[in-house]
């Protein structure tokens, strides 16, 4: 029960409902106890003894504990569901919490169809369990306390003899409970796979599609299915191999009653009647041990469920707010960001940054420019603090931002990612995703500077027109468009740009760049690119190489070095001069690389 323990928190406040529940089951099993007794008089008190005038008042009786015993079931389905709902409330809440919590470091490796499957199917076998199943077991031990008690004060010897077969119906249970617990395990991890894999066939449609690509995913939809079918198979054989042992023991059980009893009737040592009630109690024993294997088995896929929530909820959140954060008020910002010998490595990975050094006081445009894996991106994320660095610092306005609250850290930093994701809601709310009470006006003005005004006043209805999932509907630039102008309408003191403009065509890029320069007077801007285009007009431009700085300058100091940044632009326009006078002038790629380290 560690499993229960550890999730004491998320049902205990509810104890009443718990309680309740309980003492409503309790009396209606109390009350069911009353029917073998009634039999036993109806039968060795009316009917032989002859006194039929006793029958309406039995009859009578039976009504008024049938009445009663479902009242009491009511009331215990009643408590029972609220309980169990509102637990699974708390821990879908607590679940949902901790995944904003949760940095990037999990997400890197967490894959989206398993963490549905926990918040779904697992908390859903949590709920049934608490509301249901823990009540249902201490029913069954009361059946049994209580059947076992009546039966020893009708006839003690006989109660004996029948029970010699209930320690093999236990030991039976027991021995199913540590073979299915395991392949309810394997079944649920099962369940999680063959979420992911539909989930990325879903989100990765138009990839499937453009590359034909359907019937290997078919292929593998049916393997992670086959995966599936067959734990639930193996979990069907051991549920197969369980109940006829059960029923088995079970009938051997009555076989003895009818012998033993038969032969106290005939000798006179027990009554008819309570032959009769004895047979009717036995089931109180026989029944409970019986669903024994059908409790063990929601008890275990409870427990397996609650295993895959703990781990969710326990998992260690890499980045946290400080104990004692330093306090920087959103409009005192003023954007002066220092990176400090800073070095970081992903995990399992060679370093991604190494002895970064970059001083950007505010209003200054700061130019990142290298290849893939260059460390240019990375910038951008130990900045927001997605991860921790190793080595080194980063300041803003002067703090260490590890002293910082991570909501007055990020609040005036505004980023627009190369890879744009978008809500499925209006283009209104996604603009003002960051600033919810920002006026009509200022979202329109913020679309004008974005270039996205007049495609979005082309569509059916405008600002209110819902895109799809992902920002389905839209072209690649529309929606790295949308991003620019939900970042400006935030009105940043810090500006990241990490291609937002790579999806649009030169034209657009020229033209947004326009609304970019009056846009970043005053504001800290990182422009990460890939086309010189968008970044010849930074203050200063970085060139990174495996997580080294190996030029850095203005665009006309860079162009008379040779090294990378002259290659690229080299390459981008292909039709200025490979040698010019200022070009044999500068020193060597390698020679410029060791003077910059």
């Amino acid at each position: 029960m560690d499993v229960f323990k550890q999730l004491k928190d998320f049902y205990w406040p509810e104890r009443k409902l718990l309680a309740a529940s309980i003492v409503a089951l309790a009396v209606a099993t109390a009350l069911g106890l009353v029917y073998p007794n009634l039999l036993r008089v109806l039968i060795d008190d009316v009917l032989i003894a002859e006194q039929y005038q006793w029958v309406p008042t039995i009859a009578l009786t039976v009504v008024g504990v049938i009445i009663l015993k479902a009242s009491m079931q009511f009331v215990h389905g009643f408590f029972g569901g609220r309980l169990g709902n509102r637990v699974a409330y708390r821990l879908r809440n607590a679940c949902y919490e901790k995944l904003q919590r949760l940095s990037f470091p999990y997400y890197d490796t967490a894959k989206t169809g398993d963490l549905m499957s926990r918040l779904t199917a697992d908390l859903e076998a949590i709920r049934q369990f608490i509301g249901f199943g823990f009540a249902q077991i201490l029913n069954m031990l009361m059946m049994v306390v209580f059947g076992a008690a009546m039966m020893v004060s009708i006839h003690w010897q006989l109660t004996l003899m029948t029970f010699v077969t209930i320690p093999l119906l236990a030991f039976t249970a027991l021995r199913f409970e540590k073979r299915i617990h395991p392949a309810f395990q394997e079944m649920r991890l099962a369940m999680s796979h063959l979420t992911t894999a539909v989930q990325e066939n879903i989100t990765g449609v138009r990839t499937v599609k453009s590359f034909a690509r359907e019937p290997h995913e078919v292929d593998k939809f049916l393997v992670r299915s086959e995966e599936y079918k067959a734990n639930q198979l193996r979990a069907s054989r051991i549920w197969g191999n369980y109940f006829p042992v059960m029923e088995l023991l079970a009938s051997l059980c009555i076989v003895m009653l009818l012998v033993a009893g038969g032969s106290l009737v005939i000798r006179g040592s027990l009554q008819l009647g309570e032959l009769v009630a004895f047979f009717s109690l036995i089931w109180y024993i026989v029944q409970p041990m019986w669903q024994l294997g059908f409790h063990i088995n929601n008890y275990t896929q409870s427990k397996a469920s609650g295993e895959r929530v703990l781990e969710l909820l326990h998992q260690y959140e890499h980045v946290r707010n400080p104990e004692h954060p330093a306090r920087l008020e959103p409009d005192q910002v003023r954007g002066h960001v220092q990176f400090r010998d800073v070095t970081f490595h992903y995990p399992d990975k060679p370093p991604a940054l190494r002895d970064f050094n970059l001083d950007a006081p505010p209003g200054k445009v700061i130019g990142l420019l290298g290849g893939t894996g260059s460390g240019k991106s990375t910038v951008v994320q130990l900045l927001m603090r997605a991860y921790n660095i190793q080595k080194g610092s980063i300041t803003l306005d002067g703090r260490d931002i590890r002293e910082l609250e991570l909501t007055e850290l990020r609040s005036p930093i505004a980023t627009v990612f190369q890879e744009t994701f978008l809500f499925s809601a209006s283009i209104r709310d996604n603009i003002a995703y960051g600033s919810p009470d920002v006026s009509d006006e200022a979202i329109i003005e913020a679309c004008k500077l974005a270039k996205a005004h007049d495609f979005i006043m082309e569509l059916p209805l405008g600002y209110d027109t819902v895109v799809g999932e992902r920002g389905l509907g839209l072209s690649g630039g529309q929606k790295q468009r949308i991003a620019i102008a939900r970042a400006l309408i935030k009105n940043p003191r810090v500006l990241f740009l990490d291609d937002a403009t790579s999806a649009v065509d030169m034209e657009t890029e020229h033209e947004i760049q326009a609304g970019f320069k009056t846009l970043m007077q005053g504001r800290t801007t990182f422009i990460v690119a890939h086309r010189i285009s968008s970044l010849k007009h930074a203050d200063e431009i970085l060139v990174l190489e495996q997580g080294v700085v190996v030029q850095r300058g203005t665009h006309e100091e860079l162009l008379a070095q040779r090294g990378l940044y002259r290659e690229t632009y080299n390459t981008q326009y292909a039709d200025r001069p490979a040698d010019s006078p200022a070009a044999e002038a500068a020193p060597t790629y390698d020679q410029g690389r060791r003077a910059v380290q």
